[in-house]
């Protein structure tokens, strides 16, 4: 990402950068930068450790479009209660997308065209052992 001048995000953002008036010059943020912070906002959204969640982000012309895959979190399957109140699968993913989005877009001063998630599996709670 590129701060002009003027104050404008270059690359997909009309919205206007922090920059104080008569302050000229432009800010390069690297893409290892960007895939940093949406690692570790995708692994808050979905709730699982940072290690478990792959990034990608490519530019576009309408904006950052973004891949993640990452393990979703189920409850223990021996919960009924548990498994009969989780949310679909579907409805998740599609509300993790909302929400990468609206953090993502806000953290990063950039418009989000595009969240894609590819479920890699389940991630249950650990059973903690009674000594």
């Amino acid at each position: 990402m590129r701060i002009d001048t003027d104050g404008t995000a270059v690359g997909g953002s009309s919205r206007p950068a922090a920059v104080e008036p008569g302050v000229a010059g432009r800010t390069d943020v690297a893409e290892r930068v960007l895939v940093a912070i949406a690692r570790a906002v995708s692994a808050d959204v979905i709730g699982v450790p940072r290690g478990k969640v792959s990034v990608g982000v490519a530019d576009r012309r309408d904006g950052m479009a973004l891949k993640v895959s990452s393990p979703l979190p189920v409850p223990d399957l021996d919960d009924l209660e548990a498994v009969q109140s989780t949310v679909p699968v579907l409805e998740r993913a599609a509300r993790m997308q909302e929400q990468l989005r609206d953090r993502l877009t806000h953290l990063l001063g950039r418009d989000i065209a595009r969240v894609d998630i590819t479920v890699t599996g389940a991630l249950t709670p650990e059973r903690k052992r009674v000594r």
